[in-house]
């Protein structure tokens, strides 16, 4: 008797179905997925549990925390797939300092100010094949609309 309860303790337990892979689960299929998409729209309370993309953990206010994802979910007929995080293990997100707004203000300023009429604009310009923004290389006036024209004693910051 002793000998088959040696031998039992070698054994392995192998699923033959299972192919390693995530969980898959379609639109809505997901454990909690009803309950987030409330949560989203304001309509409930955050869920303790489920399943969310990190699209809809960052609508919540959460991150996933350092967690790897857990099952994947599967959009548009098996074409686009998103990774699914546990609700539950999901830490609040985490808020930048005045210094790391700043940082990134001067990198956005970096690539919105035109080298040549120093105006800033509200979106990138073509520094690397143009070199300067559109007006300047049509030999125009900027739209009042595009260009940033900030208001004295405010807060400036990008973020």
């Amino acid at each position: 008797m002793d000998s088959l309860v040696k031998d039992d303790v070698d054994l392995v337990d192998v699923d033959l179905y299972d192919d390693g892979g995530f969980p898959e689960y379609r639109n809505l299929q997901a454990p909690g997925a009803v309950a987030v998409r409330a949560a989203i729209r304001g309509k409930k309370p955050v869920p303790r549990e489920g399943l969310a993309t990190r699209r809809q953990l960052r609508a919540l206010g959460l991150s996933p925390g350092g967690h790897d994802p857990v099952a994947r979910l599967i959009c548009r007929g098996g074409t686009r797939w998103a990774w699914l995080y546990r609700i539950d293990l999901a830490v609040p997100k985490r808020i930048p300092t005045l210094a790391q707004e700043l940082a990134l203000d001067r990198a956005m300023a970096a690539r919105q100010t035109c080298p040549e009429c120093r105006n800033r604009y509200y979106a990138c310009l073509p520094l690397r094949t143009q070199g300067r923004c559109d007006p300047c290389e049509l030999g125009i006036e900027p739209s009042p609309d595009t260009v940033m024209s900030p208001a004295p004693g405010t807060h400036l910051l990008a973020a």
